[in-house]
């Protein structure tokens, strides 16, 4: 079972950025094992009180159990950016004191072969948080058309070659579909040019499957406008990212609501996040300190952790 144990990044400063409050209120966005949960927990007395959210069935029993001995725990099920929006309709909710998220997918569900989400293990190709939900990875290559599919590449893993992998993914799913993950790594390998070092040829192009399966970037833009109209005043917002996308996204929507009228004429990737956030006119967040990155020690006990960057920002204004 070792390697199903999961190591949980910026562990102890994802948390100590919250500057948790013994009798305070706090949202793990994304539960996956408990790592922050554990520790968020350990910092609250017994008038504390913490919200966890998951979508996984397999995090979710985790979390039950741990509520069923806690009362201090909340067991919220679903996306973040569904759950987050329950939230804010709710007109007897009660603000956060702080909100914490760790994007990306978590190391049991990559190193279960039946999850469907790497390339290093032979299983049947899903990829889906929730495998009751949405399509999987073989249902969506089965019928996504070349450009759809090129541009999933291309914008969500920043693949170079994703025009020549689309076409070749389309040409040999004309002969058989797609059903296993290193059926499709396969595919991808023989279809690119050159390899990088040190990386597996498939690694951008199920990154980006991934994404797309589970609507990773829309969850993310959907969620933190809400996370910030559910935090009280002086709030903290902790979020880990692992790759640019989501970064840039998390820094861009950050230093907006620091200074409004400063990015009122932004360029944002995605147009649904710059609709929605000119609607905000008045600072209502600081950013705190910057970016942080793992250590060398966790980055060489980890490497999933190499990419990891944790942005902190605190809410200053109740103008939302």
């Amino acid at each position: 079972m070792s390697e199903l144990l999961h190591e949980t990044v910026l562990l102890n400063e994802a948390v100590a950025a919250l500057n948790i409050k013994p009798e305070g209120c706090y949202l793990d966005a994304t539960f996956g094992r408990g790592g922050h949960s554990q520790v968020i927990l350990s910092a609250l007395g017994d008038a504390g009180r913490l919200i966890v959210v998951d979508r996984d069935p397999e995090a979710l029993l985790i979390a039950r159990e741990w509520a069923a001995r806690d009362p201090r725990i909340e067991v919220r099920p679903g996306s973040f950016s569904e759950v987050l929006a329950d939230y804010v309709r709710s007109k007897t909710h009660q603000y956060l004191d702080g909100i914490l998220f760790d994007l990306g997918v978590s190391s049991p569900q990559l190193n279960q072969p039946e999850r469907g989400f790497s390339f290093q293990h032979d299983g049947p190709l899903d990829m889906r948080m929730n495998p009751e939900e949405g399509l999987s990875a073989a249902e969506w290559l089965a019928r996504v058309d070349e450009e759809d599919l090129a541009n999933c590449l291309y914008y969500y893993g920043e693949e170079r070659f994703s025009r020549r992998i689309a076409r070749a993914i389309i040409a040999r799913r004309i002969e058989r579909p797609f059903e296993t993950t290193l059926d499709l790594a396969d595919c991808i390998s023989k279809a690119m040019p050159r390899k990088e070092h040190h990386k597996h040829a498939a690694t951008r192009s199920f990154q980006a499957i991934r994404i797309k399966i589970n609507d990773e970037i829309g969850e993310i833009q959907r969620a933190l406008l809400d996370a910030v109209r559910c935090l009280s005043l002086g709030g903290r917002l902790s979020v880990i990212s692992f790759h640019s996308i989501e970064d840039r996204l998390v820094k861009q929507v950050m230093r907006y609501l620091v200074y409004p009228e400063r990015h009122q004429g932004d360029d944002f990737p995605d147009a649904w996040i710059g609709t929605e956030l000119i609607k905000w006119t008045k600072p209502c967040l600081q950013t705190v300190g910057k970016f942080i990155e793992p250590g060398f020690d966790e980055s060489e006990r980890n490497r999933r952790s190499r990419s990891a960057k944790l942005r902190v920002a605190e809410k200053t204004s109740m103008v939302v």
